[in-house]
């Protein structure tokens, strides 16, 4: 890994960039986004917004509505808080924020409701907070590729693996690392020959769940444990993604740990082990992530053995770099007492305050501002 050059000051928002010796990072925050979980996005921005270090940091808030227009938003984390009884949204305010021209410039352009348009001065690096498609799938990061700025997270190819489920089990069971057996099927294939798929996914064993390949945060998982429950959980699935996977249910406890790259070509980092203990629901499903405090506690440290702890720490690592991981992920398992079998990789995991991924972060030593610290040095030290 390299260290990237130092840059030049200007403000978030000027009339013309301005020449100056720099005293802060000027970081772009993108939230929001076209897919399911926007909110998710928009309350995640929320917290890196209240946490940030404004002492090292210049931030220029950039929101994606639901439609895909990239506006300024207001430097204010009080506008997107989580509620359940009103999830926070990106605003259409007018405004357009426009890449730079190309990769010799650095600059961010807006352009308001009025038409005027002014320079948000040169950009260091780019934070995408985006959860679910066209955002953690590596759409985005492929056009901050283009741009030539530096960035946070993963790459391309890891956002792409991580986001299709069908495709991170293939990859995984070539590095060795354990999932639960699965069947993937599409939309076009269900409605031609739903009695072969039927029968397929009654060979894998009740319960299962169905799964669009591409979704997060629960979107679109159903439990299925009679066949006849299969038409309305692929419809479901299908209203998320084109491909849906049908899975094996399996027995345990949920463990989850953060996942952060090595600093200067060290080895993976991985926290200390999560653990979700669900209450009152079938599953951990977006109502008990995000909607009802009281369907499930997360526990970290969750309780394992130095050998377990290690077991799990050595198969996150592995499961990050088959993907090709950069920057942070999340991987989630469920652990028998004897095995840790990869539920999922999240290359964008929630990042709220209160989410598993800081959580295990705090836990191991590394405080949220610490880990938003950590994740901006890492986009600018990257590699990919």
């Amino acid at each position: 890994m390299t260290d990237q050059p130092s840059t030049t000051v200007t403000s978030t928002v000027t009339s013309q960039p301005t020449t100056a010796a720099k005293s802060t990072i000027t970081v772009a925050l993108l939230f929001g986004g076209r897919s399911s979980e926007h909110s998710i996005s928009c309350a995640t921005a929320g917290g890196v917004l209240s946490a940030i270090d404004r002492t090292k940091y210049t931030v220029i808030p950039v929101g994606i509505t639901r439609d895909g227009a990239f506006t300024l938003q207001r430097d204010d984390a009080d506008m997107f808080t989580l509620n359940p009884d009103a999830m926070p949204t990106v605003v259409d305010n007018g405004t357009r924020v426009r890449w730079p021209e190309s990769s010799l410039s650095r600059e961010l352009t807006v352009t308001d409701a009025e038409g005027a348009t002014r320079s948000l001065g040169d950009v260091d690096v780019v934070f995408p907070i985006l959860h679910g498609p066209f955002g953690e799938d590596g759409t985005i990061q492929g056009l901050i590729e283009l741009t030539g700025l530096p960035y946070v997270g993963n790459g391309v190819l890891a956002s792409s693996l991580g986001m299709n489920k069908h495709f991170t089990k293939l990859a995984l069971e070539a590095a060795g690392v354990s999932v639960a057996p699965w069947v993937t099927v599409s939309a076009l294939q269900w409605e031609r020959e739903p009695a072969v798929w039927r029968h397929r996914a009654s060979s894998i064993g009740y319960p299962v769940f169905v799964k669009p390949a591409r979704a997060g945060s629960s979107v679109g998982v159903t439990k299925v444990t009679t066949p006849d429950e299969l038409d309305a959980a692929f419809a479901r699935a299908f209203a998320e993604d084109s491909t849906a996977l049908v899975e094996q249910a399996m027995t345990g406890r949920e463990i989850e740990c953060g996942v952060l790259s090595g600093r200067d070509g060290g080895e993976t980092r991985v926290s200390v082990a999560g653990e979700i203990v669900v209450t009152g629901r079938d599953f951990y499903d977006f109502e008990a992530k995000y909607l009802d405090v009281s369907a499930a506690q997360l526990i970290c440290p969750a309780p394992l053995h130095d050998g377990e702890l290690w077991q799990m720490q050595r198969t996150a690592a592995r499961a990050f770099e088959a993907i090709g991981g950069a920057g942070l992920a999340r991987v989630d398992f469920f652990f028998d007492g004897t095995e840790f079998v990869v539920n999922e990789i999240n290359t964008l995991p929630g990042f709220t305050p209160i989410s598993m991924f800081p959580k295990c972060w705090a836990a191991s030593g590394m405080s949220y501002p610490e880990l938003i610290d950590e994740l901006i040095e890492l986009g600018l030290e990257t590699v990919r």
